[in-house]
């Protein structure tokens, strides 16, 4: 019976995603070989980081609260120096900090593109960027996913209707874990004076470029974005992101990104375990690890029907239904391997998959082991 403190449409919602077999649950029983998690680099679950803090001279045992938004009490010396070091290590001119990629993507995507704008983004960014476009005030179109003709369709169709043109993409993508086209896509708008580049490179991060830069320093691209996002959640093992750009782009930010004004700001302990997530990218072996066990799994698992190719940390094994996800799920549970389920609507119906992770703390035993169980 439905309490008369609790609007109904919410116990219809519900039972229907049960129904569809779409209601998400949360848990925290996780098998102990882990396919699963982002922390691609084990900066976390193996203690490289927490290791690194304890010994380290940006270590910050002052404030465990910021006491405030960056515009009232919660800014210091202290991350504006981290700002200036995050700008240099992805040569950029400037960058600012915001306490998770959802709300880097979310005060960027609000506050840049205006009335007059355009945003054209791939069909398969981030629920993050959506929710941004939502919010701000520019029309936007999707393109298929990396296709670089329809991007160019979409752009000779509108471009005189509008007055600023701003194209989105993952350099990684979250569910498949192919790369978007970039040099491509930049070699294209060389010529308009008019369109911008955002990349988000929240999964690239620790896993592609000099030192673990991303793909867009990889590709030796970087000066031709007009922004770049990078996330401290997954390869570096700790919290918060980071827009880099220009000092303009950094100066409007601060004055009209409304989840950068809005929000406590992040505490120094975050901001010095950013800053040594960075130095472990710098001091240690990590990545090379990564990309050899990445190309250990590509290898393995090349044969696989529908098995999405990727070069990527992320490799996905589409079966078409959320039965069929939850099934493998629960197959490679009782062999002590955790593969998340990836169900729609997180992602299209038919597009459903089991989606892995390859870390650094991985063994090619273990990569042996889940490939055995796929076969079977």
């Amino acid at each position: 019976m439905a309490d008369k403190h609790i609007p109904n449409h919410l116990f219809k919602a519900l039972i229907e995603r049960e129904q569809k077999g779409m209601l998400r649950k949360l848990t925290s029983n996780y098998p102990t070989i882990d396919f699963c998690s982002n922390d691609y680099l084990g900066f976390s679950k193996i203690g490289l980081l927490s290791k690194k803090l304890e010994t380290s001279s940006l270590k910050q045992e002052t404030i465990y609260g910021s006491t405030g938004s960056r515009l009232i009490s919660g800014n210091s010396v202290f991350v504006e120096e981290a700002e200036k070091q995050i700008a240099l290590f992805h040569h950029a001119e400037s960058a600012l900090i915001f306490n998770s990629g959802y709300d880097a993507n979310l005060g960027l995507l609000s506050s840049i593109p205006q009335k007059e704008d355009l945003i054209l983004f791939d069909e398969l960014v981030h629920a993050s960027i959506h929710d941004g476009m939502r919010l701000g005030l520019a029309k936007n179109f999707k393109f298929k996913h990396n296709d670089v003709e329809a991007l160019k369709d979409l752009v000779q169709r509108h471009q005189k209707d509008f007055k600023n043109i701003y194209i989105v993409v993952e350099s990684v993508y979250s569910m498949d874990g192919d790369t978007a086209p970039l040099l491509e896509i930049t070699e294209f708008i060389k010529p308009f004076e008019n369109i911008f580049l955002i990349v988000d490179e929240a999964h690239a991060i620790g896993v592609f470029g000099n030192q673990g830069r991303g793909l867009c320093n990889a590709l030796g691209i970087e000066k031709k974005c007009f922004a770049r996002v990078y996330t401290y959640g997954k390869a570096m093992g700790c919290h918060g992101s980071a827009i880099v750009g220009s000092e303009v782009l950094r100066k409007y930010l601060i004055n009209f990104s409304r989840s950068f004004i809005y929000t406590t700001a992040l505490p120094n302990h975050s901001i010095s375990a950013i800053l040594n997530a960075y130095q472990l990218l710098i001091e240690t072996d990590q990545k090379d690890i990564l990309q050899n066990n990445i190309s250990y799994f590509y290898s393995k698992t090349s044969g696989i029907k529908n098995m999405i190719k990727s070069q990527s940390a992320i490799h996905s094994l589409v079966v078409d239904s959320n039965e069929k996800a939850d099934l493998l799920e629960k197959k490679l549970g009782t062999k002590n391997m955790y593969a998340k389920a990836i169900k729609s609507p997180t992602v299209k119906e038919g597009a459903e998959r089991l989606r892995f992770c390859v870390h650094a703390y991985n063994t090619k035993e273990e990569i042996d082991l889940l490939i055995e169980q796929l076969h079977n």
